[in-house]
């Protein structure tokens, strides 16, 4: 009989967690999973593909009793529960505890509190069977902060749906650069908006998409008025919106391995990027690295890029094949499934 696994979304905000979410909700009956899903009624509408039980969103409450419910439902072997940062979901992340060995998937660093609020954190975390992560300094944090023992961390890095053929570059007359995500301070497109202003007020041409949709929404568009930047609304098809653009660029402040770059890349566009997270060491010399919070470094990037087609065309088939060889879902999946088949023994 196939082990079963249930997999935990405790969130209002669609993002790349989600996306990592939904690749493993596929590819794990593959590897020879029953999988199910419980999910916070906030983004319900966009699991129905995948016969979630509906809660209520238990993040920042303090129990979850409909969620233990569901997940005590579904009878699995391991829990693995989805995590904003640190410390938001404890509710969802006790529930699981309390019914099966849980697994942990945290995709930020964030605050972990001091005094009374770390040790609930150190306790909350003392309860996981496994951690997996997708970068080194998240892992590191876990270690350090919340004192789990380091082989009880893993890190796998991020993978994403690489097409059979690359898009490459659109080939517009004036470039189009663009980028997406959501409209939050952590995705850092005032910096990519200070970058475009430099870049107009210097004589470059270009024209600039902004796909997504935040909280920031109206402070970004005011911050963009007179610029050559159009914002797109929140993008239901990654790999639609990226054929329309001759360079990517990430802007983030706070990243693990952002979805978003490695789609990017696995589109074969030339990117330039934040050096947040995992993102040097995993791209290495296939993508243009610049230091976070640091407008003026990425509008010389964009710059250089933009004044040498030769460099953007060498760069687009580099980007995609490190894609293809190192951040296809279906290989994180099976490293997911290589790992979690440790923490199965026997039904709880």
């Amino acid at each position: 009989m196939s082990p079963r696994i249930t997999l935990v979304s405790d969130t209002e905000t669609w993002g790349g967690a989600d996306v990592h979410l939904t690749a493993l909700l596929r590819r794990l009956p593959a590897l020879g999973w029953s999988v199910r899903l419980v999910c916070a009624e906030p983004l319900a509408a966009r699991y129905t593909g995948h016969d979630p039980l509906v809660v209520p969103l238990a993040r920042h409450t303090a129990e979850a009793p409909e969620l233990r419910a569901a997940v005590a439902a579904t009878e699995p072997y391991v829990v693995l529960v989805n995590l904003v940062d640190p410390g938001s979901n404890a509710a969802a992340v006790t529930a699981a505890q309390s019914v099966a060995p849980t697994v942990g998937v945290l995709h930020l660093v964030g605050d972990t509190g001091t005094g009374a609020r770390r040790e609930e954190l150190v306790a909350l975390y003392a309860g996981f069977a496994l951690l997996l992560t997708p970068a080194t300094e998240i892992r590191d944090q876990i270690v350090a902060d919340l004192r789990v023992p380091a082989g009880r961390v893993h890190v796998v890095p991020n993978g994403v749906d690489v097409p059979a053929t690359a898009s490459g570059p659109a080939g517009n007359p004036v470039p189009r650069v663009g980028t997406f995500g959501r409209l939050t301070g952590q995705k850092g497109f005032d910096l990519l908006l200070t970058a475009v202003r430099q870049l107009v007020g210097a004589g470059v041409e270009l024209e600039v998409v902004i796909g997504g949709a935040g909280r920031d929404e109206a402070a970004l568009r005011a911050a963009a008025a007179g610029l050559p930047v159009t914002f797109t609304g929140f993008v239901e098809d990654a790999y639609a919106f990226l054929r329309g653009l001759d360079l990517f660029v990430l802007s983030s402040r706070r990243e693990a391995l952002p979805l978003v770059l490695l789609e990017a890349m696995a589109a074969g566009l030339p990117c330039v990027t934040t050096a947040v997270g995992d993102v040097r060491t995993a791209v290495g010399d296939d993508a243009v690295v610049v230091p976070v919070e640091d407008a003026g470094a990425l509008a010389t990037a964009v710059r250089d890029l933009l004044a040498d087609p030769g460099r953007r065309a060498a760069l687009g088939p580099r980007a995609r094949l490190r894609a293809v060889r190192d951040f296809d879902a279906a290989l994180m999946a099976r490293r997911f499934s290589a790992v979690l088949a440790t923490v199965v023994g026997t039904p709880s």
